[in-house]
């Protein structure tokens, strides 16, 4: 078994963790500062802050999309610090971007192929990955030679769900999934991330709808200035979101 195939074959029962990350996108700009993270195998683990907190950075940290000035990104065992972001998604780690992310003048068959990607040297694999992700999301099966660009709002935020579950990742990198969807899109969102916790899949989750997001979480972490501020089981979060939210408001 190859490395990749032992990760992969791993990914449900590694730990992500983030240590001592430090972390920016300019030589006098730094984002996170000493940030601590681990997202337990099998479980929901969701980031919170004020906006500007670093929670994003965190996920394109945890990605391999930023690389760190200092610290240490490791799944199980493992030191993934260095991990271009294509080698973390055949380690079974995908990501949902925050954002519209549908190649707009893509199909939808074409989208999806795009995120078997891992599976592209194999057209069998990648046609039967695809099929399945149709048996998943049946409203995409009609749509499937429509462009990115045609679809609603809606629409797109399933293609892009869709188009991560492709290669059937282990450990699901989700930013801000309700963002500037209507209410029964975000109900159906969080049902679907409810789905991704009962099939024992890890989740890191950021989102500013607090009280669903803290509602699916085994795990909160909350960030100010890019620093560790709280956190416990979620449990430990009932009747302090509100005090939070006004807390943040002051950022």
């Amino acid at each position: 078994m190859t490395d990749t195939q032992h990760e992969r074959s791993n990914g449900s029962t590694a730990k992500l963790s983030m240590r001592n990350i430090e972390a920016g996108y300019y030589a006098h700009d730094l984002v996170l500062d000493h940030l601590n993270i681990a997202a337990s195998p099998n479980k929901a683990t969701v980031i919170l802050g004020p906006n500007g907190s670093g929670k994003s950075t965190a996920l394109r940290v945890l990605y391999g999309i930023l690389q760190p000035r200092q610290g240490q990104v490791t799944l199980g065992a493992r030191d993934i610090t260095a991990v271009p972001p294509h080698q973390r998604l055949e380690f079974g780690i995908a990501l949902l971007p925050q954002g519209r992310s549908t190649f707009p003048e893509l199909t939808v068959q074409e989208n999806l192929e795009v995120g078997g990607w891992t599976l592209r040297n194999d057209r069998q694999k990648l046609a039967q990955a695809v099929e399945a992700t149709y048996e998943r999301y049946p409203i995409l099966k009609d749509m499937r030679h429509k462009f990115g660009a045609s679809l609603s709002g809606g629409q797109q935020r399933i293609l892009e769900i869709a188009r991560m579950m492709v290669s059937d990742p282990k450990i699901l990198l989700i930013d801000e999934p309700s963002v500037g969807l209507a209410p029964l899109l975000v109900k159906q969102v969080y049902e679907e991330i409810a789905k991704f916790k009962a099939e024992q899949r890890t989740i890191v989750l950021v989102d500013q709808n607090i009280e669903a997001a803290v509602e699916i979480a085994d795990y909160v972490y909350t960030l100010e200035y890019g620093r560790n501020h709280l956190e416990g089981n979620h449990t430990e979060f009932e009747g302090k979101l509100a005090n939070l939210v006004k807390e943040w408001l002051r950022f």
